[in-house]
């Protein structure tokens, strides 16, 4: 008789999978909202729609994933954080567009599937979810021997919202000499990962545990730390003031994504020198000896979303982030021109 070949001879552990997720499933229950009908485990996430006080509900999708700063991840081999990258990158998408995150949904892709690792991974997820109020309904953890190097693994995400459909925020209303108001970022978030990899750790020869004088901590600390969700200041602010767009400020930094929101005939000029810029992009352009246009084409040099608005709702806003504690900044306005940015 020839010898018997099973799945785990071929590298799948099933046992693992469902070790796995015993693990997940109290950072999962932890999101659960009042629409969420399924539990973890079941071949579709369920949801109830709550429509009381929307006259025409419009569903909103993004979905995103966290890109090369898993490698980060892999080499400071803490796992923890990058799940809230992955729904702060889908989460604020859907924001852009004036929609309330309802649920998330994740992939963990890996070659050889470590319980205590997943376990991890969802944790911050979960964390992301709780910070952008939606619940993680599901997912999927795939396991394929062969195709990721040990250790490794990748993260795909989506977030499902909803709003009014006039409600929608297109920036189809913006409008030379409107006023462009930022939001700081908490870092880099998740984008320009690959040119970061590249001039730390292949150009300078830096370690993940090297403490930077210039930074005040060490260079991996500062690379994983989390984007930020504005998913809760950002509501708060619909609910109040008329927000004629929003635009999330992430990978192609300010040059691809403020146009985003701009109609035909609208330029965006910004202020380079109306609001702080962190440290870590300061080294990144001393390091890299970068010009300031292609600083501001990669990443998001300090602010992570911005709110395009009327010039008599400035003050108002301005005031109400500041009694809430957050930070604004006005950092540019809208002329007439070719739509794009200048800087």
């Amino acid at each position: 008789m020839k010898e018997k070949i099973t799945y785990q001879d071929a590298g799948v552990d099933v046992k693992t999978g469902y070790e796995a997720v015993k693990k997940m499933k109290k950072y999962v229950e932890a999101t659960k909202t009042p629409g969420v009908l399924s539990e973890l485990g079941s071949f579709g996430g369920l949801f109830q729609l709550d429509l009381k006080g929307y006259k025409q509900p419009i569903l909103v999708s993004g979905t995103d994933g966290v890109g090369t700063k898993l490698k980060i991840a892999f080499m400071m081999e803490k796992h923890n954080t990058v799940g809230i990258d992955l729904v702060a990158m889908c989460a604020n998408d859907v924001l852009c567009q004036g929609a309330r995150p309802l649920f998330f949904l994740d992939y963990i892709g890996t070659g050889k599937l470590d319980s205590n690792q997943a376990a991890q991974i969802v944790e911050g997820v979960a964390k992301g979810c709780k910070e952008a109020n939606c619940a993680l309904i599901g997912g999927e953890t795939a396991e394929m021997p062969g195709f990721y190097e040990k250790g490794e693994y990748d993260l795909a995400g989506f977030c499902v919202g909803i709003v009014d459909k006039d409600q929608i925020i297109t920036g189809k209303d913006i409008q030379p000499g409107d006023v462009l108001m930022g939001l700081p970022s908490s870092g880099l978030h998740s984008n320009g990962f690959s040119l970061v990899r590249k001039l730390f750790f292949e150009k300078e020869k830096i370690k993940v545990e090297q403490y930077l004088k210039e930074l005040g901590d060490t260079l991996g600390n500062i690379l994983l730390t989390p984007t930020r969700i504005y998913v809760k200041v950002i509501l708060d602010l619909l609910e109040r003031f008329s927000i004629k767009g929003l635009a999330h400020i992430t990978g192609g930094g300010f040059i691809e994504n403020i146009p985003r929101i701009l109609p035909e005939g609208c330029r965006a000029y910004i202020d380079t020198d109306s609001f702080p810029i962190p440290s870590i992009f300061t080294l990144i352009e001393q390091l890299g000896r970068l010009e300031k246009k292609d600083l501001y084409h990669t990443f998001n040099m300090g602010i992570g979303m911005i709110i395009v608005v009327d010039p008599k709702e400035v003050d108002p806003i301005t005031k109400f982030l500041e009694n809430k504690g957050e930070e604004v900044y006005e950092i540019g306005k809208v002329g007439r021109g070719e739509k794009g940015v200048e800087l």
